[in-house]
């Protein structure tokens, strides 16, 4: 079987033509089942792109193709990008919302001459497996370092964490150590919990019974988070002072409504907020609002999908259609813009995202709505976490 792909792969390669009438992208990310709304992210920033930017590149068309994977599963994300290479003949894969999914593609990259940007998992180490990969969206590492610095300031001594045991649970538990430790502090312990876990209470009483002042939380955005900050409120911690830390995962915009007031005063650290004030991103908040129809259901994912497009026209202007995934990767290397989310740089050395990373508090409008509101910014946040990657 292997050779059969191999001898594919190859085809595929000799027989492209050097200037293509259409270059398809293929995205793969969950588009059904209870993370369905983060892949409606990846689409809504996708269609935003494309209605501000246009639908060719030069003399090519752009065509998407879109392959669903409701839940990570390494292998059906492998046998789903090579289906893309192979059959449909995509000279870009990108999307991924788990990290698992995205290290099982970058084996076929580099013999499927075939560049892949990463719109959402967040593993510092993904970026290491091929020179082929780079990513638009952030990392555990980088978003989880600053607010240990927060909890600090706060006159937070002891800190328990609760991560998802995963690629980027693991990441941010050992991110917010490393930083809370630096400034002096104690974590006080570390529970890692399955990716399945629903019910909260249990972790919820051995937070309490930890004797630690504040809480550090990661777990993947979508059901899971709105759970577990639920389970904060009604379990009585956010009543007992223990102060809760996350990164952004933690407080997306399209859960602020079920969590209600439940959420105020919650402090984060991410690389995005809906709510930044910029003509960049009133402009992309407009155009991605349209292209997901419900407005309150815009969240994070979006701007990585809007900035991976960015990326990959940029890599087809300098291609010139052609598909030659070193010299399209070659010609992002230290690209700047200004995103939607501040102003952002791709890394020449690691191919991975340079950008502000802002302290928000959930904050309820005039109007009665929920935000996140900006309150401070770490500038120009590389990832620490890559050292360790390497």
């Amino acid at each position: 079987m292997k050779r059969v792909v191999i001898a594919a792969f190859a085809a595929i390669i000799m027989g492209s033509a050097a200037y293509a009438d259409t270059i398809k992208i293929g995205v793969v990310g969950p588009f059904s089942g209870p993370f369905a709304l983060q892949g409606k992210n990846f689409k809504a920033g996708i269609d935003a792109y494309m209605a501000m930017n246009g639908t060719t590149v030069g003399d090519d068309t752009i065509e998407v193709i879109y392959r669903d994977l409701p839940a990570p599963d390494p292998a059906q994300s492998k046998a789903l990008a090579q289906e893309l290479v192979v059959k449909q003949r995509v000279q870009y894969l990108t999307g991924f919302y788990f990290t698992p999914d995205a290290m099982a593609v970058t084996p076929i990259l580099k013999q499927a001459n075939v560049p892949l940007v990463i719109m959402n998992a967040a593993t510092s180490a993904i970026v290491t497996k091929s020179p082929f990969v780079v990513r638009t969206s952030f990392t555990t590492w980088q978003t989880s370092t600053p607010i240990a610095k927060v909890a600090h300031d706060a006159g937070v001594a002891k800190v328990i964490s609760v991560v998802s045991d995963y690629g980027p649970g693991v990441d941010a538990e050992n991110a917010f150590k490393a930083a809370f430790e630096k400034e002096g502090g104690q974590v006080v312990e570390a529970i890692r919990i399955p990716l399945s876990t629903n019910d909260f209470s249990p972790i919820m009483q051995r937070i309490k019974d930890s004797g630690a002042q504040g809480v550090f939380a990661f777990l993947p955005s979508g059901p899971t988070t709105l759970g577990f900050v639920k389970a904060y409120s009604e379990n009585g911690l956010k009543d007992a002072g223990i102060k809760f830390f996350a990164p952004g995962d933690l407080t997306q915009e399209s859960d602020l409504p079920a969590l209600g007031d439940a959420a105020l005063g919650i402090q984060t650290t991410f690389h995005y907020a809906v709510s930044h004030d910029s003509p960049e991103n009133k402009a992309f908040v407009e155009a991605a609002s349209k292209a997901i129809g419900s407005p309150a259901e815009l969240s994070f994912p979006s701007v990585g999908a809007f900035d991976g497009m960015k990326v990959i026209y940029r890599m087809i202007e300098a291609t010139g259609g052609e598909q030659d995934a070193e010299k399209a990767v070659n010609a992002v290397k230290g690209l700047s813009w200004t995103s939607p989310r501040g102003p952002v740089s791709i890394d020449p050395e690691s191919r991975h995202i340079t950008q502000n990373i802002y302290l928000r508090e959930v904050t309820k409008a005039d109007d009665g709505t929920y935000y996140n509101k900006e309150i401070q910014t770490f500038e120009k946040q590389g990832d620490p976490g890559l050292a360790a990657a390497r």
